[in-house]
């Protein structure tokens, strides 16, 4: 930070803090849980402010690793290699990040104030002063995935493609979005229309990770190690965080800390439906063939048309190159048919190789996907697109040729 911008978040002239502040003690250990706005010069200026007073001897924040890195490296996500985000299967939550970080983007051009100032005044005033830094908070790509889980499966669509829409939406913020962003962080405050609401969302936004940043302090500044701790959170974690200290801290919080970064797998039937479908429409083309040639092929070909046109148009609409939708349109029928790979990763490895992704492209991708055109514009964020639509394409054909398949089996006879 420069120094014009340091002087932008001097403290206030009264001396009094601008959030809340609550002083725990345990043991020989003073935590003090300073309650910030995420949208907020005077919260930036209390950090500072507290952590320059010489009264701390470690700072914990509510960061966690990769909120951590994007901070300090913005252009760390566009750097990793997009053909490993595809095959570990994260192409998904790589555009729910780069989502979310556009949404952090316009809240700054629209309030003057980055989101997280005060989380950047803490990571350089304890780089300046050398002092320990506590990331505390659950890695967000756990905490979307435990919301996922927790939410009914008939919801799910609906739920996510209201964050995307409000996320990739270029309409001005609201000036109560923003009032909801000084006391959660973006993904707090995009959740929070629907976590209102809903028990199933509250819990592993919220409830569970006010329970899970005092675990890590217990692990990483247990009661002795350091005679007074600084603990910047968010206002809206300040009450859970509390009352969970008001309990004697767990002596060994490590299994419990683990737990709650446990991400519950899919239902045994969840995970066999894929070859569940795949049997199914095996056994229509048999049956089809066991009637007479024609039925069999006729079956083939409506699997192939249905499935191959679908995904060939969602790809179509991601602005791919002629060649991978082609590719995608021949591959998706098979994929289909295979459970162990997905058309989305023939169609984005295909576009890969057609349009490799430049410096430009990485170096211009936050401010890119800021805009809705942007996604289509930047070949990193397209490429996403590819993966995305292309995969939607051969679900939604899967179930179309499926029922296809069925009519034409039922309909000519036992």
């Amino acid at each position: 930070m420069t120094d014009s911008q340091d002087s932008m978040t001097e403290p206030r002239q009264d001396g009094a803090l601008s959030g809340p502040q609550q002083v725990v003690e345990v043991g020989e250990t003073r935590y003090t849980l300073l309650g910030t706005a995420h949208v907020s010069a005077e919260s930036a200026a209390d950090v500072r402010r507290l952590i320059r007073s010489g009264e701390f001897d470690a700072v914990a924040i509510e960061l966690c690793d990769a909120r951590h890195q994007n901070l300090s490296n913005p252009d760390a996500l566009g750097q990793q290699d997009l053909f490993e985000i595809f095959r570990q299967g994260k192409a998904g939550m790589v555009a729910a990040n780069l989502a979310l970080g556009a949404f952090q983007q316009r809240v700054a051009e629209q309030s003057g104030i980055e989101p997280g100032a005060e989380m950047r005044a803490a990571l350089e005033e304890t780089r300046r002063r050398e002092l320990p830094l506590l990331l505390i908070d659950r890695d967000v790509g756990v905490t979307l995935k435990r919301i996922y889980r927790n939410v009914p499966w008939w919801q799910r669509m609906s739920l996510f493609t209201g964050l995307l829409g409000s996320v990739m939406s270029r309409q001005e913020i609201k000036p109560e979005e923003i009032e909801r962003l000084k006391e959660g962080d973006v993904l707090e405050s995009t959740f929070s229309e629907f976590a209102a609401e809903s028990e199933a969302l509250y819990a592993p936004l919220i409830t569970e990770r006010d329970r899970y940043m005092v675990l890590r302090l217990a692990e990483q500044a247990p009661p002795g190690r350091y005679r007074s701790v600084l603990v910047v959170i968010g206002a809206g974690h300040m009450k859970g965080m509390v009352e969970h200290f008001s309990a004697p801290l767990p002596a060994e919080p490590e299994q419990e800390r683990q737990a709650l970064e446990h991400t519950p797998p899919p239902s045994k039937l969840w995970r066999a439906l894929p070859w569940l479908i795949t049997a199914l429409v095996i056994t229509g083309f048999a049956i089809g063939f066991s009637r007479n040639s024609e039925l069999g092929w006729q079956l083939v070909a409506e699997w192939f048309l249905i499935n191959g046109v679908l995904s060939g148009v969602a790809t179509l609409a991601a602005l791919a190159h002629p060649v991978t939708v082609v590719a995608t349109m021949f591959a998706a029928p098979l994929t289909s048919l295979n459970p162990t790979i997905g058309a989305g990763f023939i169609a984005a490895g295909v576009e890969l190789w057609l349009r490799k992704p430049k410096v430009r492209d990485f170096s211009t991708l936050r401010h890119d996907v800021t805009e809705l055109k942007g996604w289509w514009r930047n070949r990193v964020s397209r490429t996403l697109l590819v993966f995305l639509f292309a995969t939607l394409g051969s679900a939604a054909g899967t179930w179309i040729a499926g029922f296809r398949i069925a009519g034409a089996l039922l309909g000519s006879g036992g």
